[in-house]
């Protein structure tokens, strides 16, 4: 494991999770960061493509982040806010679609406007890949983009994601069935690239339920 050259020094909560890095870390969201996440999400440009959103009212960053720990707990989801050293939270990232018998998960991330363009996707995909293919043992991570996205086509293939197809009407947004890309990446093709090479330091424990465990 890399260590990071700086981290934040207070300790984690029991329980808590963290994956640090240089100038960013990945944590467990909680109620004080409801406010940064609502005026993030509330930017119909960053929902865009996404499924959900603009959030609209404070309630609905509310209900996400409650929806975290007992998503945690079922072995759902294992998703963190992106904290910046200097100016808190900047976005979400975190994997889902869990299979630790065959390796393997799905990884999402989104961003405040005011990041596009300035190597927070890749600073946080960086800690967030190292936790799949290091801390947690899995094989393959996906990530699907949708096929009229082309900004999320172009930072995924800078990062060495590998895309592999067209999955037609794989999803509806507000009502309208859209295509999607799948995109992914595989350990040994992580650990050839230079995502692996960027510091960062697990503090905590990983939830057991996300531990590969293949048969």
């Amino acid at each position: 494991m890399s260590v990071a050259s700086r981290t934040w020094d207070s300790p984690v909560r029991a329980g808590d999770l963290e994956v640090r890095g240089s100038e960013l870390r990945l944590r467990y969201a909680r109620s004080e960061d409801v406010p940064a996440l609502f005026e993030m999400a509330s930017d119909p440009e960053v929902t865009r493509y996404f499924s959900w959103g603009p959030y609209r009212e404070e309630s609905e960053a509310m209900a996400y982040v409650a929806s975290l720990a007992p998503k945690r707990a079922q072995g759902e989801r294992l998703e963190f806010v992106i904290e910046h050293r200097d100016d808190g939270v900047i976005g979400v990232t975190g994997l889902s679609e869990f299979s630790t018998r065959d390796r393997r998960a799905v990884v999402g991330t989104w961003h405040g406007r005011k990041w596009w363009g300035k190597g927070a996707n890749r600073g946080s995909k960086a800690l967030v890949l190292a936790l799949a293919f290091e801390a947690c043992g899995l094989e393959r991570v996906t990530a699907w983009c949708g096929s009229d996205n082309g900004r999320s086509q172009t930072a995924l293939e800078r990062l060495g994601f590998v895309h592999e197809g067209v999955l037609r009407k794989w999803h509806y947004h507000h009502g309208d069935p859209k295509d999607v890309i799948s995109y992914s990446m595989l350990s040994e093709e992580w650990a050839r690239g230079e995502l692996s090479k960027e510091p960062w330091e697990l503090v905590g424990d990983v939830p057991r339920r996300f531990l590969s465990s293949p048969s």
